[in-house]
C-alpha cells in the first residue's frame, strides 16, 4: 500500500488532454489551498512513508515543500515526489539531495514528442519540455554521483509520441537516457475518458502493441534500464511470482483501492482517482469487494468480461480506471495489448524451456483458489498458492493478503499518473538471448508453475 498527499488536489500547471484527472476537473472539483497541519495529522494516521502527488506537486511553495518533506523524512524515513518536471529548479534539486527524495518524472520525449503535456501554446509547452528534460538529466548526474536515489520515469505512449513516424525518435531517446543513467521506466497506455482525446491521441490497438514491443526490443542494447514496466511485471506473473508486481494486476476494488490511499490539502482520506470516471472524489468504502473480478471471470469476453482467458490469473481484468467505456465493470479497454504482451513474453519463457503459469494444468486451481478467497471478500497472492499446491496441499482457501504498492518512483510506491508500482528489481534475466527487465534470471524463478505439477 502507498499513501500519496495531494497538496492542491488535482491543480496542474500543464493541460495535458489524456488526463485521467479530467472528469474531477470538469466537475469543478479543484482544491485552492491546503493545511500543512492537517495534512501531518492525516499522514501520521497513515502511520507510513508517503509520496507527494497532484495535479502537479511543485505547485507547493518551496518553504512549505521543505516543511513537509522534512517532518516526512524524520517520522517515517524517506519521502518521494511525482512531477512533470517543468517547475523544477535548482532550489528543489538541492532540496530533493538534502533529504534524499526519490523524483518520479512524468514525460513523455522530447520536443513535439512532449506537446500533448500542453502549457497553454507550443512555445510554452516547448520551454516546459526543455526545462522538464534539463531537471531529468540533472537528477540522473546527481543519482549517478550516488547524491540522490535514482529517479524514474513515467511515458504515456499515444499517437503524438509512438506513432510510426514518431516511434523512431522515441526509441532513440529512451536508448539516450539508457546512456545517461536512467534504471527505472514505466510506460503507460494512454487512457481514454474522452470521445475527443481518442480521436486525436490514441493508437489503436495493434499499433499500441506495436509500440511496446518495439521497445521491448531495444532491452539488448540497454545497459542501465534495469526495469521496464509494464514487461517486469508481465515475465513475473507469467511465473507466477506477484510478491512485487504492481496495482494494476492485483485484483484492485475501485471502492476501496487498497494500493493506494489518498490525503487532500485539507487533511481528507480519499481513493486512488483513476476509477472517478464521474467526477467525484469518492471516499474510501468500509469494506474491500472483488465483485468486479468474480463477474469478470465468469462473464463472457463478448460482454466485456474474461471468461476463458488463461491469462486471467495474472491480468485479473487490469485496472478498474481503464474498463471499457469508462465503466469498471468492464475489462481494461486495452485488453487486446496485454493479451499480445502476455503472449509475447509466454513464448520467449517457452521457448528456454520455462512453464508459465498460463499454460500448467496448475492454472485452473490457481483461478479456483482466487475464486474462493474473492467470494469472502480477501485478497489472494498467487505466489502463496503456487507454494501451497507444490507442497501438494488441497487448493488454498482465502486466508491471505497481498498488499501491492501502486508507484512510480523507487523509493515509495507512489501512484498516480506516475502510475503504479515500481519494485525495481536489479538484476537482468535472460530469455533466449535477450534480457528481460527486473526479473530472477533463468533458472532461479521463485514459485515456477511446472515444479508445482
Amino acid at each position: 500500500m502507498s499513501v500519496e498527499v495531494r497538496p492542491f488536489g488535482i491543480a496542474c500547471n500543464l493541460k495535458c488532454p489524456y488526463c485521467y484527472q479530467h472528469p474531477m476537473r470538469d466537475a469543478g472539483n479543484i482544491a485552492r489551498r491546503y493545511d500543512l497541519e492537517a495534512m501531518k495529522a492525516a499522514l501520521e494516521a497513515e502511520g507510513q512513508p508517503f509520496g507527494l502527488f497532484g495535479g502537479e506537486a511543485l505547485l507547493m511553495p518551496l518553504d512549505d515543500l521543505e516543511e513537509l518533506i522534512a517532518w516526512g523524512t524524520a517520522r517515517f524515513g524517506s519521502v518521494s515526489i511525482q512531477t512533470n518536471a517543468s517547475l523544477m529548479t535548482e532550489r528543489h534539486i538541492e532540496l530533493f539531495k538534502r533529504y534524499k527524495v526519490g523524483v518520479g518524472i512524468s514525460l513523455d520525449g522530447p520536443d513535439e514528442l512532449n506537446d500533448s503535456r500542453w502549457a497553454g501554446d507550443l512555445q510554452k509547452t516547448r520551454e516546459a519540455t526543455a526545462r522538464s528534460h534539463r531537471a531529468l538529466y540533472q537528477l540522473l548526474v546527481e543519482a549517478n554521483a550516488g547524491n540522490l536515489p535514482h529517479p524514474s520515469l513515467i511515458v504515456t505512449l499515444h499517437r503524438g509520441n509512438a506513432s510510426e513516424e514518431r516511434l523512431p525518435k522515441l526509441l532513440d531517446w529512451i536508448l539516450d537516457l539508457d546512456s545517461r543513467g536512467l534504471r527505472y521506466l514505466n510506460l503507460h497506455p494512454l487512457e481514454v475518458d474522452h470521445p475527443l482525446v481518442a480521436a486525436r491521441l490514441a493508437l489503436g490497438a495493434d499499433e499500441l502493441l506495436e509500440a511496446f514491443l518495439k521497445v521491448a526490443a531495444l532491452m539488448p542494447r540497454l545497459s542501465n534500464l534495469r526495469h521496464i514496466l509494464p514487461f517486469a511485471d508481465i515475465i513475473a506473473l507469467l511465473r507466477g511470482d506477484d510478491t512485487s508486481t504492481t496495482c494494476t494486476t492485483a485484483a484492485c476494488d475501485p471502492w476501496t483501492t487498497p494500493a493506494v490511499r489518498g490525503v487532500e490539502g485539507d487533511g481528507t482520506r480519499t481513493n486512488c482517482g483513476r476509477t472517478n470516471k464521474d467526477g467525484i472524489d469518492w471516499f474510501k468504502a468500509e469494506q474491500a469487494g472483488y465483485e468486479r473480478q468474480i463477474a469478470l471471470y465468469y462473464t463472457p469476453q463478448e460482454w466485456g468480461g474474461c471468461k476463458g482467458c488463461r491469462f486471467f490469473y495474472a491480468c485479473k481484468g487490469e485496472c478498474p480506471g481503464t474498463g471499457f467505456n469508462g465503466d469498471w465493470r468492464n475489462r481494461s479497454e486495452h485488453c487486446r495489448v496485454w493479451y499480445g504482451l502476455y503472449e509475447h513474453f509466454e513464448r520467449m519463457l517457452m521457448q528456454v524451456g520455462e512453464r508459465p503459469v498460463s499454460v500448467s494444468p496448475r492454472r485452473a486451481d490457481v483461478e479456483q483458489a482466487l475464486i474462493n478467497a474473492w467470494v469472502t471478500g480477501r485478497r489472494a497472492s498467487v505466489t502463496q498458492i503456487l507454494k501451497e499446491l507444490g507442497s501438494g496441499s488441497r487448493p488454498p482457501q482465502p486466508a491471505y493478503d497481498a498488499t501491492t504498492g501502486h508507484g512510480d518512483s523507487p523509493h515509495v510506491d507512489v501512484h498516480g499518473d506516475s502510475g503504479h508500482g515500481d519494485y525495481h528489481a536489479d538484476s537482468w534475466g535472460t530469455v533466449r538471448g535477450h534480457k528481460v527487465l527486473g526479473v530472477a534470471p533463468v533458472g532461479k524463478v521463485v514459485a515456477r508453475p511446472d515444479a508445482a505439477s
